[in-house]
């Protein structure tokens, strides 16, 4: 496997997400600074895949479309409860306890999906080389959003604006 994988690359972020989710369960924590490194990655990531992996995988006749849908669906469902999780002032509220599983319930449970369906399609129906392009693609972008602040409040709050529309 290339470092550039595209199924790597994904699979690698979600482990660094789950990695700042025990942080911010850790009261004893910077939990602020782990909710924005969070929330850059998980608006970086997605976006990332929605411009670059999503459309090169419905391409493929053993990757289902629906499957990607779904995928999409399941950001904006994300990316809400990352915004009700930043408008949370205080880290050691109830509350903030409250929207941080809500936000862990549906990122772990996208995760886990996409893991199950569109990226063992990937990694079975997807030649070594072309993932390996996609990688760098997704790579690409993800890196320009991450330059952008892309998991501040206000961006957040408009991606779920424009999905509700």
């Amino acid at each position: 496997m290339s470092s550039t994988d595209v199924v790597e690359l994904i699979l690698r972020d979600h482990r660094r997400m789950e990695d700042l989710f025990r942080v911010m369960r850790n009261v004893e924590a910077d939990r602020a600074a782990a909710l924005a490194e969070f929330a850059d990655l998980l608006i970086a990531h997605a976006s990332a895949e929605e411009d670059e992996v999503y459309p090169a995988l419905r391409r493929y006749k053993n990757v289902d479309g629906e499957d990607v849908d779904h995928s999409v669906h399941e950001h904006h469902e994300a990316n809400e409860a990352l915004l009700a999780l930043l408008e949370v002032e205080d880290t050691a509220s109830d509350a903030w306890d409250e929207k941080l599983e809500e936000l862990v319930t549906a990122v772990n449970h996208h995760a886990d999906e996409e893991e199950r369906t569109l990226l063992n399609d990937a990694r079975e129906n997807v030649g070594e080389d072309r993932r390996a392009a996609l990688g760098q693609k997704f790579l690409k972008a993800r890196a320009r959003y991450l330059e952008s602040g892309c998991g501040g409040v206000e961006n957040v709050r408009e991606l779920v604006a424009a999905a509700n529309d």
